[in-house]
């Protein structure tokens, strides 16, 4: 079972167990270089020149030169300073020999796109083909167009590349400017599958991409043919239109059964104040339908223990393509509060696609005063909305705390069925209100007997939560969410709550994103 693969994912990750040879964490000091080691590690210096041969004492003017001179094993030094340079790491390490680009031990590094060209589909830094590449510690920035047709990039990984690390860069002012009605593209990071052959292994952590213009694209995309990734501890903030995106059904790759994302973790990111209505799009010139996480058309992925806020929409198991629907992923142990429009979003668009959300979980998570605009029809979304073709989705054990006068859940239609909704606690310091295919309720029975389900649900009581002013949504020991939730199994509610806590103890399980 898929569920069964993606918890020996995330349990071997909490165990600090590497996916694979290129994967190691910030937390492990990296091994003592030996003589030999030193004499492959290569030296990259602003008053360096490309005729030397990139010893310490004789670097390399350029990244570029040094990339050039790269074998398996080695390590490209970068000295401080801001390189205006485009970068292609297209050489490959081995397992046992990772090729490793860096700054020099406590010196800033900047790739800068300052005054450098764009002709269509380009980024200040391509990983093309290759394996086995760590690229650490980087800041990625100013680089900009205006002209009709270019798509811009910070950070491009793609054809089929394997056992990459991107970690603790920065990635910032990646932007397309041209007009909004010329439609505009680009990304901080962007993952995208488009060969036969998938991107695999691939792990983008610690990152922090920020004030990207990306128009009607996103600030850290995963696209096309990628089959086992992580997306961890990442912090996207102040971006266009949608924060972490992972797709199908898009022109990412030509083969159809190829063109979706499978098999990965979006775990531990901050994702906040994205914004929509500065981009193309012209839907969301009046309403900022942006969502912070967004899983689209993709399958098999988890998404845990991340917190969203100030963004249009929180997190998204959406399809905007037909025959694409979003399938069986979970979402749970997430923080999802004071966005614009719903806290989570699942089925098709109205009006636009049939591709639903199918054999999906949202359980374990915490939503706070969402909705704090009306949505496109002029309606409450809810924090919880189901749109079109839901099926078989389970929804459970999720704090639902909504603003006054607001929607704990909007089902809009009568598509989809068999949606489980139970052990969810809901509160509000005003009138209860759900809207079920299109009916208002405002009384516990009725919405009950309508659903014929969420029996075992809490009604009216205040969740307890430690701070709602500092944004703290642990409990206190009063809170009657504890203890109260319905476990699954560690497979479904995962391992560990938002706060690192253990997520169960004998099988007993809190409502929302804290054990405690």
């Amino acid at each position: 079972m898929i569920f069964k693969h993606l918890f020996s994912l995330s349990y071997a990750l909490l165990q600090g167990v590497l996916l694979c040879a290129a994967c190691s964490h910030a937390d492990h000091p990296e091994p003592i270089q030996t003589d030999s080691a030193i004499q492959k590690s290569r030296y990259v210096s602003l008053t360096g020149n490309d005729q030397n041969k990139g010893t310490e004492s004789k670097p390399f003017r350029t990244i570029s030169r040094a990339l050039d001179a790269i074998s398996a094993g080695d390590t490209i030094f970068v000295r401080e300073g801001a390189y205006h340079e485009k970068l292609l790491i297209s050489k490959s390490g081995s397992s046992a020999k990772l090729i490793t680009i860096k700054p020099y031990p406590n010196e800033a590094v900047a790739i800068d796109g300052e005054g450098l060209s764009i002709s269509g589909t380009e980024a200040l830094v391509t990983i093309r083909n290759t394996r086995f590449i760590q690229f650490d510690g980087f800041e990625i920035r100013n680089f900009k167009t205006q002209d009709k047709g270019n798509d811009v990039n910070g950070i491009i990984i793609d054809q089929g590349s394997k056992n990459i690390t991107v970690r603790n860069n920065r990635v910032h002012h990646i932007e397309n400017n041209a007009s909004p009605q010329d439609g505009r593209s680009g990304h901080g990071i962007l993952l995208i599958g488009n060969t036969t052959e998938a991107l695999q292994d691939i792990i983008v952590e610690d990152n922090t991409i920020h004030d990207c213009n990306t128009g009607y694209s996103e600030n850290l995309t995963i696209n096309g043919y990628v089959d086992g990734f992580i997306i961890r501890r990442n912090k996207v903030y102040n971006g266009e239109n949608i924060g972490i995106v992972a797709a199908g059904g898009y022109a990412a790759n030509a083969t159809a059964n190829l063109n979706y994302v499978r098999n990965g973790l979006i775990s531990q990111n901050e994702v906040y104040d994205i914004d929509g209505r500065t981009g193309p799009i012209p839907a969301f010139a009046q309403h900022n339908g942006a969502i912070g996480i967004y899983i689209d058309g993709a399958r098999d992925i988890i998404v845990e223990r991340n917190s969203v806020y100030r963004c249009g929409r929180g997190i998204g198991l959406v399809s905007e393509t037909d025959n694409f629907p979003t399938r069986d992923c979970i979402v749970r142990n997430n923080e999802v509060y004071n966005n614009s429009l719903a806290g989570i979003s699942l089925g098709g668009y109205l009006n636009y696609t049939g591709g639903g959300t199918l054999n999906c979980y949202v359980v374990n998570n915490t939503l706070f005063h969402n909705n704090i605009d009306k949505g496109y029809f002029d309606e409450i979304e809810g924090e919880i909305r189901l749109v079109e073709n839901c099926i078989d989705n389970i929804i459970q054990n999720n704090i639902i705390a909504a603003r006054p006068n607001s929607v704990f859940i909007h089902k809009y239609t009568n598509t989809g069925a068999s949606n489980a909704i139970d052990y969810n606690l809901y509160f509000s310091t005003g009138e209860d209100q759900w809207i079920w295919n299109g009916k208002v309720i405002r009384d516990q029975q009725t919405w009950k007997s309508t659903l014929i389900g969420d029996t075992h649900a809490i009604f009216g009581q205040d969740p307890g939560f430690i701070s709602t002013t500092q944004a703290d949504f642990g409990l206190r020991d009063s809170s009657p969410a504890l203890d109260k939730g319905n476990f699954i199994s560690q497979a479904i509610n995962g391992v560990l709550d938002l706060s690192g806590k253990t997520r169960s103890e004998a099988n007993r399980i809190a409502i929302g994103a804290f054990q405690k």
